[in-house]
């Protein structure tokens, strides 16, 4: 049993070498660089990020120009047409109080014209009855 347990022990420490001796390769191998290097690194990913932010932002301006020229010239279009709705209604208004006044004139025309006739029709029941 000791033969066994003693070749498991070494069996064992030559595993956890080769481990140690591939941790430490890979470690060199994924190290971080050096302060000087990461710095400029993350002042160059910084300047990028800035510049592609920069054209974002133009693109957005751009774009925000070209839907104000649309939402201006839709909105004159929509002022015109309310313009000409406008006149159309009251020149159709004017219409509407120039033949209610012409009608207004004709029944007046008319109501006098009963009230002469009545008049008439009186005057002549009237002294027709006092020649009786």
């Amino acid at each position: 049993m000791s033969d066994n347990d003693n070749e498991s022990g070494v069996s064992g420490l030559g595993w956890f070498l080769a481990g140690l001796g591939i941790g430490a390769l890979a470690g060199v191998l994924y190290a971080p660089k050096a302060g000087k290097e990461t710095r400029e690194d993350l002042v160059a990913s910084a300047m990028d990020a800035k510049d592609k932010a920069a054209v974002l932002a133009q693109q957005a301006q751009d774009r925000a120009a070209v839907l104000a020229a649309q939402g201006k010239q839709q909105m004159g279009e929509y002022v015109d047409r309310g313009k000409d709705y406008y006149d159309r209604g009251r020149t159709q208004w004017a219409q509407y109080v120039e033949k209610g006044k012409g009608l207004v004139q004709e029944h007046s025309d008319k109501v006098s014209a009963a009230i002469d006739a009545g008049k008439e029709a009186y005057a002549s029941t009237t002294t027709g009855e006092s020649h009786s």
